[in-house]
């Protein structure tokens, strides 16, 4: 797909169909891993790819999927759960070609997670590149979805994307037409040179 047909098409879906996703797409999804930003090349993201049914209705248990209006964790095929490991960051930033005077950096942000949206944005993109829907889901009980996954002690989940076949009703119009109506006009939101300046 071209890009801007890429990102026409990116919108949270939280209804799929059943239909399952080819192992080796979900594959080539994964590993946009290996391409997703961190600074310094610190490398904290980690993946669980979650795909066997049982799994999945257990994670979408852990996050309270009930509190839909209908079920849609549980019935996408594909799971990937982001976690983030800040540990490696703090790794990186103490060897010698990143300390500032002797010692590690004081962070601006927790890059750990500016890269976490990144990297979820880049999972979305590639599964729709691949002519999927994506929905993205937080986790209110994350301990028992470490627990689930055996992700360690020193990696925190950030939360679950869903990738599947949309259905054909995922975005029914009015809601369309609430979200276009909800949109902050773009001179809202950008500035050229400075804030100040509304041009």
């Amino acid at each position: 797909m071209e890009f801007d047909d890429v990102l026409a098409a990116r919108r949270m879906v939280r209804r799929y169909r059943t239909d399952p996703v080819p192992a080796e797409t979900v594959e080539k999804i994964a590993r946009t891993i290996r391409r997703a930003p961190s600074a310094g090349f610190s490398q904290g993201h980690r993946l669980v790819v979650v795909t066997e049914r049982a799994t999945r209705e257990r994670v979408a248990e852990l996050a309270e999927e009930s509190v839909y209006p209908e079920k849609w964790l549980s019935v996408a095929p594909v799971l990937m759960v982001l976690g983030i490991r800040e540990d490696d960051y703090h790794d990186r930033y103490t060897r010698p070609d990143k300390l500032i005077d002797g010692k590690e950096m004081e962070w601006p942000a927790p890059y750990w997670w500016v890269d976490s949206g990144a990297f979820l944005m880049l999972i979305q993109l590639a599964a729709i590149n691949e002519g999927l829907a994506t929905g993205f889901a937080t986790v209110r009980h994350k301990d028992g979805l470490k627990k689930l996954l055996g992700f360690p002690d020193d990696i925190a989940v950030v939360g679950v994307v869903t990738i599947g076949h949309a259905r054909e009703d995922a975005v029914p119009p009015a809601d369309t037409a609430r979200l276009r109506s909800m949109a902050k006009p773009y001179g809202d939101l950008v500035r050229r040179e400075s804030w100040a300046d509304p041009r």
